[in-house]
């Protein structure tokens, strides 16, 4: 019997990564251009780094607060009331070693063996092999695509919950669709899981890179202070600290020592110096974010000529975060496209098999980078989309 026979079938069965196995294959390419992972291309500004580096040379490196320095925290509270009107005291907040772990905390509190969460797909597939590592069963919902973009069928949403369900997993705006909720969506979702007794795990974490001025509709807008709802988010999008590994979750205080508590026995809180850095992103980053959030609108629209300019694609312009999910009229097979890309193309994309049912002949691309780099990388697919129609394909 080998090793990993002996191992619980939950591990053992978790899933590779899609979109890692076309970055191995091209990341040490020379001038490719690698649009394949959810990052942009800014390093961490030097006012939250600065911050970071001085509370490490200040010794700043000792056991804290497993929920998160009581400064991080309060300065997640004037976070929201800056940007969603709302008043939350500092309690509510949780801080945790990332965006992910934030959503392997809110599994492990709702659901387990025998239990179904289910999300809207394509998605991001992090949630339901955490979900499946879990015990528990993901349950997929396809959203919908049209020349006026992905819509949820509210129906079809319905008919996914049974007895057994536990969660929705709502991630708006998405990865990798650019579906974005408005209120009347988010209000029917909140319905049904009220119907239902359901809790709501709302990734919100790409709320401000929104398109229709502003920040994005949340939950926050519709729901009530008793309402079951998880709000799982990540320094890592808006503030370029993909590295840092640091995120939160929003909760009812009455939920604070249970997380507490599941903190402590998985990571057991976020490094003091870091969560330095984080209370300076927060206080000071809003600038930064909007900046941002400017440079994607710009390069949202050059891919979107781009791809129009083919003739080939099949998208819709995302409302939201930063990925632009499109397929090739003629090519079904989106992970051979992906490997050929790179190899012919130079251009790194995400298969959308990545991103479970509906992602199927889609690739994503994430034009979260500077501009000139992105239209190389547009001017590199279209000749490669042109090729292939001087070879019939």
């Amino acid at each position: 019997m080998r090793l990993i026979d002996t191992l619980r079938n939950e591990a053992r069965l978790a899933p590779e990564s899609g979109i890692v196995e076309v970055m191995n294959h091209g990341r040490d390419r020379p001038d490719l251009i690698p649009l394949w992972a959810g990052e942009g291309d800014l390093r961490t500004p030097a006012f939250i780094s600065d911050a970071a580096a001085q509370a490490l040379a200040a010794g700043e490196t000792f056991y804290t607060w497993q929920k998160g320095l009581p400064e991080l925290r309060e300065a997640l509270a004037r976070y929201y009331h800056r940007h969603f009107g709302k008043v939350f005291d500092p309690e509510e907040f949780i801080v945790t070693g990332s965006g992910m772990h934030a959503i392997k905390l809110a599994i492990e509190a709702l659901a387990g063996m025998g239990d179904e969460v289910v999300y809207l797909s394509p998605a991001w597939p992090n949630f339901a092999a955490a979900a499946g590592v879990s015990g528990a069963t993901p349950v997929p919902v396809r959203l919908d695509h049209s020349s006026n973009g992905w819509m949820c069928d509210m129906d079809r949403l319905a008919a996914a919950v049974t007895p057994r369900t536990r969660a929705l997993f709502i991630n708006t705006p998405s990865n990798p669709t650019g579906w974005t909720a408005d209120h009347a969506t988010l209000r029917s979702i909140l319905e049904l899981a009220r119907k239902n007794g359901l809790w709501i795990v709302a990734d919100e974490i790409y709320s401000m890179f929104y398109y229709g001025g502003g920040r994005a509709p949340s939950f926050l807008d519709v729901a009530d202070a008793e309402d079951r709802i998880l709000f799982v988010n990540s320094f890592s999008k808006n503030w370029a600290m993909t590295g840092w590994r640091i995120g939160w979750i929003r909760t009812h205080p009455s939920l604070q020592q249970m997380f507490e508590n599941l903190i402590q026995y998985s990571n057991s809180g976020v490094a003091q110096f870091m969560q330095r850095g984080a209370v300076a992103a927060l206080d000071q980053g809003d600038d930064f974010v909007a900046e941002q959030v400017e440079r994607a609108r710009q390069a949202r629209d050059i891919v979107g000529a781009a791809l129009k300019g083919t003739g080939r694609a099949v998208f819709s312009l995302p409302q939201g975060a930063f990925y632009q999910f499109f397929a090739i009229d003629g090519l079904p097979d989106a992970r051979k496209a992906a490997f050929e890309i790179v190899d012919h193309a130079n251009v790194g994309l995400a298969p959308g098999t990545a991103f479970g049912p509906g992602g199927e002949g889609f690739l994503r691309l994430c034009f979260h980078r500077r501009l000139d780099q992105v239209d190389e990388a547009m001017n590199r697919l279209a000749g490669w989309i042109s090729n292939l129609q001087k070879k019939g394909q």
